[in-house]
């Protein structure tokens, strides 16, 4: 099964959007993907304390080495989420930015 790293928001309202991140996981697997979803990683640091952010990032970041596509959620692009990008990019890694609209309606991609 191929893997879709799912890049979306995180920081500020953390809640909602692991919340998010649980739906988007639903909507790779509708597309027939395995998601990768580093945003549980926010379950066991804070990510308010920049030390363990940053330990976040770079275990979210080494995930993508595995992946064979990113796929980009969300209505804004936060500097995490175009680390991740850049990153994937350099890697030769498709970047596939999934609109609320096709997710909505989970319209398989």
């Amino acid at each position: 099964m191929y893997r879709a790293y799912v890049c979306s928001p995180l920081g500020g309202n953390i809640t909602a959007n692991i919340e998010n991140a649980k739906r988007y996981s639903q909507y790779v697997f509708k597309c027939g993907m395995a998601p990768v979803i580093p945003h549980f990683y926010a379950l066991v640091l804070n990510d308010d304390n920049p030390e363990e952010r940053k330990l976040g990032m770079q275990a979210g970041i080494s995930l993508l080495w595995v992946c064979d596509e990113v796929w980009v959620f969300g209505n804004q692009i936060t500097d995490g989420m175009k680390k991740e990008i850049r990153f994937a990019e350099k890697l030769n890694i498709k970047v596939r930015y999934i609109s609320e609209n096709a997710l909505q309606k989970m319209e398989v991609i």
